[in-house]
């Protein structure tokens, strides 16, 4: 299953995808968690240290290696340069297994406390007036794109922070979205915008309060987000003594309580392969039209394999 965690800056969403990640690896479930956010601060939510570096390559790094990858022999496809962010996968591309070892994995992985974590990289002084952050977000896309998850299996995606997820079709490939919201105004006012955009295409979205530090703040959660508060932490003593190197026992039971909520909710999920296709093939032909059959000169329509089935019915043509 694969879960994005969004929300306002400062809202606590980075925390809450570190904690989930960390809560889903000491089950003993497979997981891979991806730094998604144009502030890239997962690693060290997770637990790097001081003086200790995230080796790995970032996948916009190797983006072009990627796409070569994943193409596989897929005759739609005709190069690395023909495939953009929202090229679905197709008969002959390259599926990935969580954590195979493959052209992707392999290389981007890197354990941070038991986690393993994939990076996007950071937004640096090349992409100035040049390029937006989503060009970088189009790895992972693709990542989901071709990934075939299974039963109780989950990729962790911390997201770019406000409604930025939403300038691409990204938001889509998700199972379910957890949206951490603070007691405020202006931290349930970005979650009005997900829940409309996501209430379009049918994407379940579940409210996490964050910061809770009383009944009036429940309160406040329950008058604004309704039955879409899935469940809340309060504040952490906990979580600040992590983020000042200072961190000693356990998180408090009521916000374990919490992420034990979040898995419920996700496992309750049923996998819709059918409905996740059908998303990538229409932003796809979304895409084509409004950018890239001109910047490719390619009719990029063409690339949609329209008997291909996503999801596990498709391995063992792959093998």
């Amino acid at each position: 299953m694969r879960v994005a965690f969004v929300g306002k800056g400062g809202s606590g969403k980075t925390t809450l995808s570190a904690l989930f990640s960390r809560h889903l690896a000491r089950s003993g479930a497979p997981v891979v968690a991806i730094d998604g956010d144009i502030n890239q601060h997962l690693a060290e939510a997770l637990g790097l240290g001081a003086g200790e570096s995230f080796a790995a390559p970032p996948l916009s790094a190797r983006l072009g290696e990627i796409k070569d990858y994943l193409r596989g022999t897929n005759p739609r496809i005709a190069s690395p340069e023909a495939m953009i962010k929202t090229t679905p996968a197709g008969r002959g591309s390259n599926l990935l297994r969580l954590l195979g070892d493959d052209e992707v994995h392999t290389p981007h992985v890197q354990r941070v406390d038991d986690v393993p974590l994939m990076v996007t990289g950071v937004f640096d002084e090349s992409d100035l007036g040049v390029s937006c952050y989503h060009s970088k977000l189009g790895a992972v896309e693709l990542y989901l794109n071709h990934l075939v998850d299974g039963p109780g299996e989950y990729v962790v995606v911390d997201m770019t922070a406000g409604a930025d997820a939403f300038a691409s079709g990204l938001f889509t490939r998700f199972d379910m979205t957890f949206l951490v919201a603070e007691p405020t105004r202006k931290g349930v006012s970005v979650y009005r915008q997900y829940r409309n955009h996501a209430a379009e295409f049918g994407i379940p979205i579940a409210v996490v309060g964050n910061k809770v530090t009383g009944e009036d703040d429940l309160l406040f959660l329950r008058e604004h987000v309704g039955d879409d508060l899935l469940a809340y932490c309060e504040h952490s003593s906990w979580v600040r003594a992590q983020e000042q190197g200072r961190a000693h026992g356990d998180l408090e039971p009521h916000n374990q309580q919490t992420l034990r909520q979040l898995r419920a909710a996700l496992d309750a999920r049923t996998k819709n392969w059918a409905a996740f296709q059908r998303h990538a093939v229409e932003f796809h032909l979304r895409n084509a039209t409004a950018w890239a059959n001109e910047a490719t000169g390619t009719d990029l329509s063409t690339q949609v394999d329209p008997d291909f089935q996503h999801g596990p019915a498709a391995l063992p043509a792959l093998a």
